[in-house]
């Protein structure tokens, strides 16, 4: 994993977060008010935490974050209102499998997949991944909930993307400011689920 040692990478570690893509979600979050405090909150490919790091005290002592990966579960990542699950996400049925009985709030996803550095390989795996999040909406994610993803730009992304807006009343991109310049990811930051 190629790591950039600018700015957020000095100021992450300063701040003792994870990692720098904490900065990204906290514009997201700024800009687009995807968190309340109470929320429930699945946290999809959480490693190594820093979503989840940013979510669980802004959801507060009344909210829940549920973090799951297929990598080991991360043991610096210990908060009161955080359960962590070492499993693929693709296997979940529901909610009830993390011992959750209601839709979450708010679903988000900073997954990527293992890059090969060939472009046109990365982006169709990384448009397969928002795939089969999208299809895990519908039994994860309430009526009226928000959803955050990333995603690795490409025409067929961007096809997909439009193809589904319909499933929210308001869906937004955006590239935050602590992307590496050279990246071509983004982020969707998708409103109210209408499903």
């Amino acid at each position: 994993m190629f790591k950039v040692k600018d700015h957020y990478y000095h100021k992450a570690k300063s701040e003792n977060y994870l990692a720098r893509s904490i900065y990204k979600l906290e514009e997201i979050d700024q800009k687009y008010k995807i968190l309340k405090p109470g929320d429930n909150v699945i946290d999809l490919g959480y490693f190594p935490g820093s979503w989840s790091q940013y979510t669980a005290p802004k959801v507060g002592p009344d909210g829940k974050v549920f973090a799951i990966d297929i990598q080991p579960v991360n043991k610096k990542l210990q908060l009161p209102n955080l359960k962590t699950f070492e499993m693929d996400i693709f296997n979940l049925k529901g909610p009830q499998d993390l011992g959750h009985d209601h839709l979450f709030d708010v679903v988000l996803s900073d997954m990527a997949p293992k890059t090969t550095g060939i472009k046109t390989v990365d982006q169709a795996r990384s448009l397969d991944l928002i795939e089969s999040v999208f299809k895990l909406l519908p039994i994860l994610l309430k009526p009226n909930g928000h959803f955050v993803i990333k995603v690795f730009d490409s025409h067929d992304a961007q096809v997909f993307l439009k193809a589904n807006k319909k499933l929210f009343k308001e869906m937004n991109y955006l590239k935050p400011k602590s992307t590496r310049s050279i990246s071509k990811e983004f982020f969707v930051i998708a409103k109210s689920f209408i499903g």
